[in-house]
């Protein structure tokens, strides 16, 4: 039952596998916020490095977009496949799935050295930021390989019932990270390019961590050398369903662009580091209803794929109710604690000025972002990849990218404006992603399973 997920509650199957997913992607998060946590607080850079690692946020977007392409692409096929009882399918997703994530990896990582500098500065950076923004991005793109093949081949992990495995990966890598990043920061007195050392040495544990799993013994559907080999009409599949994940990351990597743009325009360095204090704090107090509805998906999938229609209405609900009632707590939280958040991150005066009332406005009505997440969630689960794709682009492209543009011009509002597009986009966005959800999808299981259900029935005898 452990690894069937049409067998008890559907609750209690949700929780068991988002649990240990949300506290392995809380624990990943600190491969990041840690270090932003140490160079926010580096003697004499006055928040200047803190703004450095700011301009490289497009690029981790962009590796995760391509995580998210094939990595929550392959893995909700995977689950429909082994929910139908179909292992070699599932084995050749799996397959098809490393080599893209591989392949993709290195095409990343020559890119960005080619175009280093060019990127950056067309990224927002400045003069007194381009170096520290230099030293990191220099590193990090050398652990490119690892993030990716550890983060994508890890949901393989979860959607085969090991949570508690997947768990694991990123706490080893975590662990590393947070033992190594004051060593070589401070005690090797490397600065921000120790900081970057240490993340890509954590990340390479991690990818070992997962690739030993995937090819051992206790693996369900094992990693095979034989299932490598793409296969076109699978890598369509693969990257059709991922296309919305892809989208909703590649566009963060755009919405950071235009916004340290727009930033730096209006207010200068000091906002892009508090943009990407404000990113760190998102990352952080969205993660549970992240981790309630990626640990939903492969249950879904599965129950999908085995006909249990009724079992992924309740999911569905299961899963809004809980994200709906976190979200209003931790809306409540940031609205009434601002300084407390960007103090975690900086303790220069004007940022803890600027960023209380950025953090405010940036935040508010928070716990719209619920009906985004349980809306893209259901469409990815289910292998509904139009919508899931047509959405994020809504929410981002359509909405977010253009208010950024031009709300700063509205009224004066200049960086006020900035920080406003995202709520207007949760609350706008997420509404329509969830009421065409229930539209389309809520309606056409409740079909399903009324049809099951007759079906079922014993006929009725005649006289």
């Amino acid at each position: 039952m452990e690894h069937d997920f049409s067998k008890g509650s559907v609750g209690k199957t949700i929780l068991l596998q988002a649990i240990p997913l949300t506290i392995a992607q809380l624990i990943q998060l600190l491969y990041n916020i840690v270090d932003r946590i140490y160079i926010g607080h580096l003697p004499g850079s006055d928040g200047m490095a803190l703004t450095g690692i700011g301009l490289v946020f497009p690029i981790v977007a962009l590796v995760t977009a391509f995580i998210n392409l094939f990595g929550m692409g392959g893995a909700p096929l995977f689950s429909i496949a082994r929910g139908s009882g179909d292992k070699q399918e599932a084995q050749r997703i799996l397959g098809n799935t490393a080599t893209l994530l591989f392949v993709s990896s290195l095409a990343i990582t020559a890119v960005c050295y080619l175009f280093k500098r060019p990127i950056l500065f067309l990224f927002g950076a400045s003069e007194n930021t381009f170096g520290y923004a230099d030293d990191y991005l220099s590193i990090y793109l050398l652990g490119t390989v690892f993030a990716m093949m550890g983060t994508g081949l890890n949901y393989f992990i979860n959607s085969q019932g090991f949570p508690r495995i997947g768990m694991y990966t990123v706490v080893l890598g975590a662990v590393l990270n947070i033992v190594l990043d004051p060593l070589f920061i401070f005690v090797f007195d490397m600065g921000i390019r120790g900081a970057a050392i240490a993340t890509v040495l954590a990340q390479g544990a991690s990818a070992v961590w997962v690739l030993r799993f995937l090819t051992g013994k206790k693996a369900i559907i094992r990693l095979r050398r034989d299932s490598l080999k793409l296969d076109g009409a699978l890598v369509r599949r693969i990257t059709a369903l991922g296309m919305s994940g892809f989208i909703m990351s590649a566009t963060n990597c755009l919405v950071q662009i235009v916004c340290n743009t727009m930033l730096r325009t209006f207010g200068g360095d000091l906002y892009i580091g508090i943009m990407t204090i404000l990113n760190s704090v998102r990352e952080v107090v969205s993660l549970p209803v992240s981790g309630i509805t990626n640990g939903s998906q492969p249950v879904l999938g599965f129950n999908y794929g085995a006909g249990e229609y009724g079992r992924v209405r309740t999911g569905i609900v299961f899963t809004t109710v809980i994200g709906a009632v976190y979200t209003v707590v931790a809306w409540i939280a940031v609205m009434v604690f601002p300084q407390l958040f960007i103090r975690l991150f900086n303790d220069n005066p004007d940022m803890l000025a600027s960023g209380a009332h950025a953090i405010q406005i940036y935040f508010f009505g928070f716990f719209t972002m619920t009906f985004q997440f349980a809306g893209q969630c259901t469409f990815v689960a289910l292998g509904r990849s139009k919508m899931a794709i047509f959405f994020s682009l809504l929410r981002k492209a359509v909405i977010v990218v253009p208010l950024t543009l031009l709300l700063p011009y509205v009224g004066s509002l200049g960086v006020n404006g900035v920080f406003l597009a995202e709520p207007i986009s949760n609350a706008v966005g997420g509404t329509l992603c969830f009421a065409a959800m229930m539209a389309t999808v809520w309606r056409e299981l409740g079909q399903k399973q009324k049809m099951k259900e007759i079906a079922a029935a014993p006929p009725t005898g005649r006289k």
